[in-house]
């Protein structure tokens, strides 16, 4: 079992900027990321990261959004830049695991035009 525990959501302008942050109960020898869903959407990739590095975007996320990752401390970030309304959405770190996904309770991101 792994727990994830999400912070970083909340409220900004169009244009603003977020930092989600995402701590592991425990050492993730695989990868770490971010989806997320919008209201009466379905949950979809925003990033993911390797242990060593390898990351992996969708391309709404491309050239704003930089995903990182402290492996010392477990934990995954994803700094989001030149947010805009289409990115409202529930926010959820998830980890790939012994062949499972494990998922965190989602963070909040609301961005107003």
């Amino acid at each position: 079992q792994v727990q994830l525990v999400e912070s970083g959501g909340g409220l900004v302008q169009a244009g603003g900027s977020l930092r989600l942050s995402c701590v592991a109960s425990r050492t993730i020898f695989s990868e770490m990321g971010w989806y997320r869903q919008a209201p009466g959407k379905q949950r979809d990739l925003v990033a993911g990261i390797t242990r060593g590095g390898g990351t992996k975007y969708a391309d709404s996320a491309k050239d704003r959004f930089t995903i990182s990752r402290d492996n010392a401390k477990n934990t995954v970030y994803l700094q989001m830049n030149n947010l805009n309304p289409e990115d409202t959405a529930a926010y959820y770190c998830y980890v790939l695991d012994g062949g499972k996904i494990y998922w965190g309770q989602g963070t909040q991101v609301t961005v107003s035009s």
